[in-house]
């Protein structure tokens, strides 16, 4: 990737002072780091090992960049946003699309055509180069953070929905209960329970069971 921005000789500013990461929480986020100029990349790890990360794969093209971080799941990987095969906007859009990890994109551009796509991709952070390594760490931990946000409210719908499912499922038993067996609402309710408990298996299990026929009074 060439660009004006991209001649400077590494894109952490070695200047900075260390930054104070808490040594509980860093050792455990691991990262994957996908950057096309190899320089560059090396610096990052580099970096991001400095830092306490555990950087468990890297490369150097968007076409390989997906299928390594589905494979190695890391907390977060880190996506140049032009690497040749696809963007770090193509990749990033992906792996949101199936809350694989928290994507930081690492960027030489700051068009806001380019943040408005990486925002639209469902990115958790992007960072301009050169960055500070304070910067990287901070970005790093912000990203794990919505996207730990975002995995909670994705499980509390699920939980919902698959509440519901259970709830219409149980109804339709208690209602074959009721119609074919002539069980009252509270003695079919307390025939699917009791079933369950004896079984221990779950309420939705019996409900099935009743609605196909083989479980019966």
């Amino acid at each position: 990737m060439t660009n004006a921005t991209s001649t400077e000789s590494s894109p952490a500013d070695t200047q900075a002072e260390p930054v104070d990461v808490p040594s509980e929480a860093v050792p455990a986020t691991t990262v994957f780091v996908a950057e096309d100029e190899a320089i560059i990349r090396l610096d990052i790890v580099e970096t991001l090992e400095a830092l306490g990360f555990d950087v468990v794969g890297q490369c150097g093209r968007g076409d390989e960049a997906e299928e390594l971080i589905r494979e190695l799941k890391p907390q977060v990987a880190i996506l140049d946003i032009k690497m040749p095969g696809r963007t770090g906007i193509e990749v990033a859009r992906s792996l949101t699309d199936d809350l694989v990890c928290a994507v930081v994109i690492l960027s030489a551009f700051s068009q806001k055509s380019l943040v408005g796509d990486a925002v639209a991709a469902g990115v958790f952070a992007y960072l301009l180069k050169p960055f500070q390594r304070s910067e990287l760490a901070v970005q790093i931990e912000v990203a794990l953070a919505r996207y730990n946000q975002l995995r909670e409210k994705a499980g509390e719908v699920e939980d919902l929905e698959q509440r519901l499912a259970d709830r219409v499922v149980l109804d339709r038993a208690k209602g074959v209960l009721i119609d074919k067996h002539g069980l009252s609402e509270a003695d079919a309710m307390r025939f699917v329970q009791q079933e369950a408990m004896n079984q221990r298996r779950p309420v939705r299990d019996i409900s099935a069971e009743v609605l196909d026929g083989t479980l019966t009074p």
